[in-house]
């Protein structure tokens, strides 16, 4: 391919080398226009690639799938799932291609992959393409996400196809190139052991501690250690989407990764007035995957992983089944509590505590119990607490205030919290500047989300959505020119708001 020298990929795909059983090699569909909308530079780079060679009509050809590197090896992962509760034995890439694996400036192996890149033997009756709105929506979650120091999949391009996609009405066509640090899910174990294939069970299992716990292969049992590390990773994950609001909206067993990253941005979207019952998702009628039941759904979704894993815990004779279920809920019984450490780690960070003390979980939880009901903003009430902190006194509590219709249960909390504070010898300019740094002020806020998109997909104006990323990638910093992205939408605009899968 001409220039490939400067846009050239160091592949090294294990998983097609290594996991026959568990793939489809299959193609990207060729698309009529492609045209490269965004690049992240600062990705690109990060992976060793040439970003300058890539911004170009050439990287349109490659990460549209019409011309790929010498390298990549296509194909469409298969995996199972539970999908709000109900298991589909087989799901798989039913739009999404793995491209191949390279070895990052760090050291790391990180997947590259389409999304929108045609059908495939897995996709069920689907046409296999991307819409524009959710490829630009995946970009700016998954960017935002990544921002706030929240473990995450992330967009390394976006292309438009020239062609046009059916969903409610014609749109126009996408497909996005996303890097994560794989992609295999607790649904490819469910796959996998849905077949009663022990030998590829082994097989995934161990490819999966190479890559992601290396640490774990000279433990005593390794898939038991495997299911403890997945457990612990993924406590803390959610623990991470608590602490910033975030609600992912479709957390199915084929939407929850081994590594301990954030993938799948469908339905997902940002809290603004604290709810815990808050769900947008537009297919989540019963709330099964509201924010407030993201640990209790991440703890059932492991179970079914430790359910997969039985026949590797049970021994290579799988005799000890019984033994085998009570190892694994050894484990599973304390992800609640682990959970909770980690929230209430966050928490600590978020209102400003410097050491650990008994009733931090009680003042923690309380100051959410005084937003409900209140149309209180959670990110917000954040950020004007450390504005609150800045001083000894009551004298800064006046943008906190604001954001209540009634303040008389914040009268009663903001003592207990100063009292708590005034324990530690921190000074309270450098307390305020230390809550400042985990509080942020720009989230993606749903409104400036779709208008971003709207004036991207209907006007093919992309300014709107520069200016967002730009604005979300800086999330900590307060910023005049910015003010606007700091503030929701008005409750009459917000109210009913849903997002959608963008399937």
């Amino acid at each position: 391919m001409t220039g490939m020298t400067t846009t050239a990929f160091s592949f090294d795909n294990t998983y097609a080398r290594d996991l026959e059983g568990l793939y489809v090699p299959w193609k990207a569909a060729a698309v009529a226009a492609p045209k490269l909308i965004k690049l992240n530079h600062a990705l690109a780079e990060e992976l060793g690639l040439n970003a300058a060679a890539l911004d170009t009509p050439e990287g349109a050809l490659i990460f549209s799938g019409n011309q790929l590197p010498p390298g990549a090896t296509t194909i469409a992962q298969a995996y199972a799932g539970h999908q709000f509760g109900g298991f589909s034995p087989q799901l798989g890439d039913g739009r999404a291609l793995l491209l191949g694996e390279v070895i990052d400036k760090n050291g790391k192996r990180r997947d590259i992959a389409f999304k929108g890149s045609g059908r495939t033997p897995f996709s069920r009756g689907g046409d296999g393409k991307a819409a524009l709105g959710p490829v630009l929506r995946e970009y700016l979650i998954g960017e935002a996400m990544h921002a706030l120091g929240i473990p995450t999949t992330r967009a390394l391009a976006a292309v438009t196809t020239g062609e046009t996609v059916r969903r409610e009405r014609n749109l126009p066509g996408a497909v996005l190139a996303r890097v994560a640090a794989s992609h295999i899910r607790v649904g490819t174990f469910q796959f996998v052991t849905a077949r009663g294939d022990d030998a590829t069970l082994r097989k995934l299992a161990d490819y999966v501690i190479n890559r992601h716990y290396p640490e774990l292969k000279d433990q005593a049992d390794p898939y038991l250690g495997l299911l403890r590390a997945v457990c612990e990773r993924q406590a803390e994950l959610i623990a991470r989407w608590m602490n910033a609001g975030f609600i992912h909206g479709v957390m199915n067993t084929d939407n929850m990764t081994l590594s301990g990253e954030t993938i799948d941005y469908g339905p997902c979207a940002f809290m603004d007035q604290y709810n815990p019952a808050t769900v947008f998702s537009s297919i989540d009628a019963q709330g099964r995957y509201a924010y407030a039941n993201q640990s209790p759904i991440a703890n059932w979704n492991l179970t079914r992983l430790a359910e997969a894993l039985l026949p590797l815990l049970a021994g290579e004779q799988n005799d000890d089944q019984d033994r085998a279920v009570e190892k694994a809920m050894e484990i599973l019984e304390p992800f609640q509590q682990r959970y909770e450490q980690y929230w209430l780690r966050g928490m600590r960070l978020k209102l400003g505590l410097a050491r650990d003390e008994a009733d931090d979980l009680a003042l923690a939880r309380d100051f959410l119990v005084v937003m409900e009901g209140q149309s209180v903003d959670f990110t917000k009430a954040f950020r004007c607490l450390a504005d609150a902190a800045e001083a000894v006194d009551a004298s800064r509590e006046g943008w906190l205030r604001k954001l209540y219709a009634d303040d008389a249960a914040l009268d009663a909390w903001l003592p207990r919290w100063r009292a708590r504070q005034n324990a530690e010898s921190v000074a309270p300019a450098q307390r305020a500047q230390a809550m400042r740094a985990v509080n942020p002020v720009y989230i993606p806020r749903n409104h400036r989300v779709e208008e971003a998109l709207a004036a991207a997909v209907d006007l093919g104006d992309y300014a709107p959505f520069e200016k967002l990323l730009t604005v979300l990638q800086q999330p900590f910093e307060e910023k005049t020119e910015f003010s606007a992205y700091a503030d929701p939408a008005p409750a009459s605009e917000s109210a009913g708001y849903q997002t959608f899968c963008g399937t």
